[in-house]
This record gives C-alpha cells, structure tokens and sequence, in this order.
C-alpha cells in the first residue's frame, strides 16, 4: 500500500485473477464494459474484517476495491459540532487514485449509513468544486442503510454500538455530550447554523450530482428510518436522477447483506452492470 493509504488507514484490494470478471457475468458482458474501481465508505464504528466481505462481491467481478471507514470520533463529534473534519480526508481519498494510476477509470462508489454518506458529502463536492478532480468519472452509487437525518434515538444507538465495552462512565460522558451537540446544533440552533455547516441530509438533498443510484434500506432498521430514505429518494427522482431502491423489509441496519446475500449480490453487480452501459 502506498504512503498515502497508509496514512490514512484504507485498503486496497486487487483481484487476483483479471478475467475474474467473467466468472458470473456473461463474457460478452465483462468484455463490453471497462470495470470501474469501487470505492466503499463503511459506516461509523465499523471494523474493516466486517467490510471486507463486501469487497468480495466486486472483487469476484474483477474490479479494484477500496475500503475506507471516517474515524468515528469524527462523524459523531466533530461533524455534529460543524467542523468540516472529513472533507479533509475525502480529498486525501481522491487523491489516492492518482496514486494507484486508476483515476482515469471508472468509480463506483458504496456508501454505508451516515459515517459513510458524511464522507460522501465531502467526495460529491470535491468532484464538482476541485479542477484535480474533474476528469474522474463516477458510474454509480449504491447506498445502504442511508442516508437518514435528525434521528437523535437512532444516532445515540449507533454511538452505543460503537462505544461497545468502553468504560460504562466513559459511556455515558460521550452519550450525554452527543446528545447535548445534537439537541444545541444540529436541532435547536439549526435554522442558524445551518448557513455555517449544513447538514450532510440537507446537502445531499441538493446535491449536483446526476449518476444512478441504488438505495437499499430496511423498512425495520432502527438507526435509519425508512422514512429518511424514501424522502431522498423522491427529491432525487425529481431532479431527474436515475434511482433503483429496494426495502428488504425486515432486516436490521447495514445487515441486509447477511440477511439476504444472494439478493443483496444480484442487486449491486446488475445495477454496476447498468451504470456501465450507460458509459459513452
């Protein structure tokens, strides 16, 4: 790995074998498109062997994987006092690209529940602001468990998990301050500091980004409403992006893997097949 991706903590993953792409596809499919690198922002909390198992979907395709996960004392600290802490890291992460020599391929990108979707943020707006950037092409982007928004009960059970065994004082310290930061900045203060840092809800609702996505979500997940995501999902199809969603109904957040694998593989390899067709 290079000194960049050490630094900041991601993997990078090459298929062992580049006809692999066309062990389950089609080989005139795999012949027809250019694979894209995938790029998956994990979820807050989140331990790279748990991601690793979603690279595998794409590695067996024959694709290049990157695997990053935002430190979590950012997404639920410094993001909800208004500090910008991930854009940083996000062009660190682009950059990562030319490092590799593969920014001239094409992305896809796979965003998990609101650590990724607050990276994410960061990524859309650097494509569309920053000239480096301007040449990448991006396919994609499947998001799962996300994104949701003021969802204080589902963010402090996020914390929770994450937080694991940590010394129960400890705990409930960083429990209270979360929700005091969230309750002040993101609920009460909002109208106001919103001109400072929007959120990453409010900014991803406007975003200018016109690639497809793929949104699979959970109607029982308990983190991230279903609610949140059907909204997004209808402002987007509004401003004329192409949208695919799938409810698994009962599975839990950013489980409807191992709930349903063979489903789950079938509905990201067809749809990264779909947004490669439409390369031109």
């Amino acid at each position: 790995m290079g000194a960049r991706g050490e630094e900041l903590g991601c993997a990078v993953e090459m298929p062992s074998d580049p006809s692999e792409g066309s062990v389950e596809a089609s080989a005139e499919e795999a012949n027809r498109h250019i694979l894209p690198v995938v790029i998956l922002l994990g979820w807050a909390g989140c331990k790279d062997q748990y991601l690793k198992k979603y690279s595998t979907i794409y590695l067996k395709k024959g694709c290049i994987v990157i695997r990053f996960i935002a430190p979590w004392r950012l997404v639920f600290f410094s993001e909800s006092m208004g500090v910008r802490s991930l854009q940083n890291l996000a062009k660190k992460l682009l950059e990562l690209l030319f490092d590799y020599k593969v920014d001239m391929k094409p992305l896809l990108f796979h965003v998990f529940s609101n650590g990724g979707v607050m990276l994410y943020r960061y990524i859309v707006e650097l494509l569309h602001t920053h000239q480096q950037f301007r040449h990448l092409r991006v396919v994609g982007t499947v998001f799962d468990s996300a994104p949701g928004r003021k969802n204080l009960r589902g963010g402090l059970r996020a914390l929770s998990v994450v937080l694991g065994s940590t010394n129960v004082y400890v705990k409930y310290f960083l429990l209270l301050t979360f929700t005091v930061l969230v309750v002040t900045l993101r609920i009460l203060l909002y109208p106001l500091t919103r001109f400072i840092h929007e959120n990453h809800y409010d900014a991803m609702l406007k975003q200018p980004s016109s690639w497809p996505e793929l949104y699979l979500y959970s109607s029982a997940d308990n983190v991230i409403v279903a609610n949140d995501v059907e909204t997004m999902i209808k402002a987007r199809q509004q401003q004329r992006v192409p949208i695919k969603a799938v409810d698994f109904m009962n599975s839990a957040h950013v489980s409807h893997f191992r709930a349903y694998p063979s489903l789950y593989v079938i509905h990201c390899t067809s749809f990264m097949y779909s947004c490669l067709r439409l390369l031109k």
